[in-house]
């Protein structure tokens, strides 16, 4: 039996700036982090007397008898990938649920190679896995997705990520203090909207107006260098919380669909009850909408939000890493 723990992440800034349409032409960059709720795959190598050689369970059971009768597009296209013919069984648990804006598509990507490599008895750094998610969604199953979330599920921790023209992609980890991160930490809320989408459908509205939205994504880059420098000098962080804003302002303008009018409602409930800025999390659509407020002021957010519910979360340094190890030979 083997089981892989892969982090969701939350993205604070830069998000539409690492799909390869912008930053192989303009180049991107990223400012996020992942968190203490996590992507569970278990998987071992099933005995041949079972009636069905996969077995897939996720949100629904799949019983097949070829990795071409998977319906799952990325358990399916993991297993052809690594060339796994052996029967197997395949498990998926989660924090949060999926579709939701916190990159759980990805981090399920990445779970499930680091499993299967584990289950052939092969140690995978870290880079290489971030790489082969990447490749697997954008190449192989043709998502229209971007490239930070793999990223952060692979290697974990609060980064600025920097994509580069030529496909390159280069980790800065944010080198705070502690006192430092626990300030930031206490001025963040999560509230899940009950709305869920499907991330590439909202993707594919904003990569298509990718050319026409070339001063709003350079804008949102520089915040995200913004906010880095920011946060690495002494002062309150106020200003974090503005361009939190600011870039939310930008973020919605990038497509129509990024943003509903239920959205927007409560946003603006959220900022007269006190929220000095926050965002949608994810492509956009739906989900986890993360409100950068003071503490002494979240009370108040939270009454006005008290339909939604409040998600509490921190900071997580790990990426995706093997928890349980218990190999067997191949049928």
């Amino acid at each position: 039996m083997i089981i892989s723990k892969t982090p969701y992440r939350i993205s604070f800034f830069g998000g539409g700036s690492d799909y390869p349409a912008w930053f192989r032409e303009h180049g991107g960059v990223v400012l996020g982090t992942t968190i203490d709720k996590y992507c569970y795959v278990s998987c071992r190598y099933l005995p041949p007397f079972f009636a069905n050689r996969i077995r897939v369970v996720y949100s629904q059971i799949e019983l097949c008898d070829t990795v071409e009768e998977i319906r799952h597009p990325a358990v399916r296209e993991a297993l052809r990938f690594l060339g796994v013919t052996a029967g197997v069984e395949i498990h998926h648990d989660g924090d949060l649920p999926a579709r939701t804006g916190i990159g759980s598509s990805s981090s399920f990507t990445v779970g499930i190679l680091n499993a299967l490599h584990a289950l052939k008895g092969e140690i995978v750094p870290r880079r290489a896995l971030m790489d082969e998610a990447i490749h697997l969604e954008q190449d192989v199953m043709r998502e229209h997705v971007g490239s930070q979330d793999q990223v952060f599920a692979a290697s974990g921790g609060f980064q600025l990520v920097e994509f580069g023209r030529d496909g390159s992609i280069q980790l800065q980890p944010m080198t705070l203090s502690k006192a430092r991160v626990e300030e930031l930490q206490s001025h963040l809320m999560l509230f899940f909207t009950g709305f869920s989408r499907t991330a590439s459908d909202i993707a594919a509205g904003v990569i298509r107006e990718i050319p026409n939205r070339r001063r709003e994504l350079e804008t949102m880059c520089g915040y995200a260098r913004e906010a880095a420098t920011l946060l690495g000098r002494p002062g309150d962080l106020l200003d974090f919380g503005r361009l939190l804003h600011e870039s939310w302002q930008l973020k919605r303008s990038l497509a129509a669909c990024v943003t509903t009018p239920e959205i927007d409602a409560i946003y603006d409930a959220a900022r007269k009850a006190g929220a000095l800025g926050g965002k949608l999390l994810g492509a956009g659509g739906g989900g986890f909408f993360l409100l950068f407020v003071a503490p002494q002021r979240q009370q108040e957010v939270r009454k006005a939000l008290d339909r939604f519910l409040h998600v509490p979360f921190r900071f997580s340094p790990e990426g995706s890493q093997i928890l349980v190890y218990q190999p067997e030979a191949a049928p």
